[in-house]
């Protein structure tokens, strides 16, 4: 099976584009200059992840203070490891910043970011997910909120200082359970680690989109020309995460099975490194984009369907280029919506 390849969409309304931080390699203390240009660059929005590293609301909260303008998003915060108390409370306090501009991203996540580094059983990731996103949105708006859920019971809570405008919650979303889900109990989804040819099967499973809902697609980019140290760079991310169950079925779904199968065999049998042989180029190459800046950038359009409503860029860039600051606003500046052509 091969990945087609086709000419970029012609889409009606331009997306967002973020970034997600930090960039790797570079400490979060280390990024203010960025952040304060980010808006000059024509990007809009600043997003994190949480799994084993960063956590996912320090990042936002600095960044809503060096650049006011900017949306902050989460892309995602796992539901098992934050309360769901605390995770209203934490979107509530950081909408303090950035009011009407905060996006709550909460997802199933993975075992290995739940339970191998956590403690914390992976029981019944839709129900949790589900479960989560009712409770964070009732208290988001002011509720009390009481009861039971069918993954955990409250007693009774109701934020202090609910936010004065709204934050959206969205899930992120795989599969078509998830992505409805997100569209029709929350304000969307997002979604990742798919070719572009993928998309329109996202949003045939997402349906019509009412006005004011996300499709946020998080790209991976790694802008270099040297084609072998791009897939030496970024293989071993990709053997690991499409070895995880979620993300197995995904690309299943979408048809990419068999591209996948021989990975996916040497990974059950335990042969790790064998798995990352037998990922294809092609596949390494899809999902982890690399070339040049403006080839990168070219590619990354091919995301943008209509429907889509934010791109969200995950950049690995080298070290030499991380620590030149010149270099570094150079290269986002070339992938991103402010670039010519």
């Amino acid at each position: 099976m091969t990945v087609p390849m086709t000419s970029p969409p012609r889409p009606h309304d331009p997306p967002r584009w973020g970034i997600t931080l930090p960039l790797p390699g570079l400490s979060l203390d280390r990024h203010r200059f960025l952040v304060e240009r980010l808006p000059d660059l024509g990007y809009t929005d600043v997003w994190t992840g949480e799994g084993g590293g960063s956590d996912a609301f320090t990042p936002l909260a600095a960044s809503a203070a060096w650049s006011p303008g900017l949306r902050v998003g989460t892309g995602i915060v796992p539901v098992h490891t934050r309360g769901p108390a605390v995770l209203a409370q934490t979107a509530a306090t950081l909408a303090q910043l950035a009011p009407g501009r905060v996006l709550l991203g909460i997802g199933a996540s993975v075992p290995a970011h739940v339970t191998d580094i956590n403690g914390i059983p992976f029981d019944e990731p839709f129900k949790r997910t589900r479960d989560v996103l009712r409770f964070v949105t009732r208290a988001l708006r002011g509720e009390h909120v009481s009861g039971d859920f069918d993954t955990f019971s409250i007693a009774g809570y109701r934020l202090p200082e609910p936010p004065a405008e709204p934050v959206k919650v969205i899930l992120g979303a795989l599969r078509p359970g998830m992505l409805r889900l997100g569209f029709t109990e929350g304000d969307g989804a997002i979604t990742n680690l798919l070719f572009p040819e993928d998309v329109p099967k996202v949003l045939d499973a997402v349906g019509p989109q009412p006005p004011g809902k996300e499709l946020v697609v998080k790209v991976f980019v790694c802008p270099t020309e040297d084609t072998e140290h791009a897939r030496r760079a970024t293989r071993p991310f990709l053997a690991w995460i499409l070895n995880r169950e979620p993300y197995r079925k995904f690309h299943e779904w979408l048809g990419n099975g068999e591209l996948l199968a021989e990975t996916h065999r040497r990974w059950a049998a335990g042969d790790v490194e064998g798995a990352r042989r037998a990922l294809p180029d092609e596949v390494v190459d899809g999902l982890f984009v690399s070339g040049s800046p403006e080839e990168c950038r070219r590619r990354i359009l091919r995301y943008h369907r209509p429907g889509v409503t934010t791109i969200q860029l995950y950049v690995s860039l080298p070290p030499e280029v991380l620590a030149d600051r010149n270099r570094l606003l150079d290269t986002l500046a070339r992938l991103g919506p402010g670039a010519e052509g």
